[in-house]
């Protein structure tokens, strides 16, 4: 069954329900929507914001391939709105997914590119217990100013337990391919966000991905049998979302990766 409700207010609402597990969907900015939440209400914690710092710093976009940067969240744009990360924004993001993850079972994934990680990963160790560093190897080679970029980085932390992960089988590093041609910018393979997902939840957790984007965290969160709770400012963001949810639900397809993105023959993320 599917449900979809939608206001007229800033706040456009989807809903969804399978195998008895909820999920909802909101057009809200992140600290708007984690400030709606209740303590102590989430579970698991995956998400990949879309970071400001490194794209002004060293101005990208100025081609006709990937767009102007100056034009970011116009209609139109090939780029997106993005969240402002000074580190004034970042400890009032940390302070309100320190708040409603649960104590007993908190576990947050904070995905990051190489600046921010260096301007703003030191700031999470101030509000969550770092465990781990994460590498994301994309196995082919993307843009670069100067070296090339095939990586990003996630970095893994408890809300203060010592609840571990689901086995001691998973690497820090992992290869899967980036998305070529993808419908909406940055799309993540669903792949990166299962193996998250599958390393800190169990059946009926509740997910919180607070930075929407594709949707792939949703994605993996329904291959895992969990519930689901996220938001995106990008009403494009919604409306694509909502049709890969219910495209999923119904037919098992995931029209945004209908093929996977893993290489490696040993699976771990599921």
């Amino acid at each position: 069954m599917t449900q979809i409700i939608k206001t007229p207010s800033i706040n456009t609402e989807y809903t969804f329900t399978y195998n008895n597990k909820n999920i909802t969907i909101y057009k809200d900015d992140v600290i708007s929507f984690l400030k709606k939440l209740p303590d102590n209400s989430i579970d698991v914690i995956a998400t990949d914001p879309a970071y400001s710092g490194m794209n002004n710093k060293l101005k990208l976009g100025k081609g006709r391939i990937i767009g102007k940067y100056s034009e970011k969240g116009k209609k139109g744009s090939k780029w997106f709105e993005e969240f402002e990360d000074s580190e004034e924004n970042y400890i009032a993001f940390l302070t309100e997914c320190k708040r409603v993850l649960k104590k007993d079972t908190g576990h947050i994934y904070i995905m990051f590119d190489s600046y921010s990680l260096l301007s703003l990963g030191h700031v999470v160790r101030s509000y969550f217990d770092v465990k781990n560093l994460i590498t994301w190897d994309k196995v082919n080679l993307g843009m670069g100013h100067y070296y090339r970029r095939r990586h990003e980085y996630i970095l893994f932390a408890t809300n203060g337990n010592t609840r571990k992960i689901r086995h001691r089988s998973f690497p820090d590093v992992w290869r899967f391919k980036r998305i070529h041609n993808a419908k909406y910018p940055t799309q993540k393979p669903v792949e990166v966000f299962q193996a998250m997902i599958h390393a800190s939840s169990e059946e009926n957790f509740t997910i919180c991905d607070p930075f929407l984007g594709s949707g792939s965290s949703v994605i993996a969160s329904m291959k895992n049998n969990c519930n689901f709770i996220g938001c995106d400012v990008s009403e494009t963001s919604l409306e694509i979302v909502s049709n890969r949810i219910e495209e999923y639900i119904n037919t098992g397809i995931d029209i945004l990766q209908p093929k996977s993105a893993s290489v490696d023959d040993k699976i771990f993320w599921e």
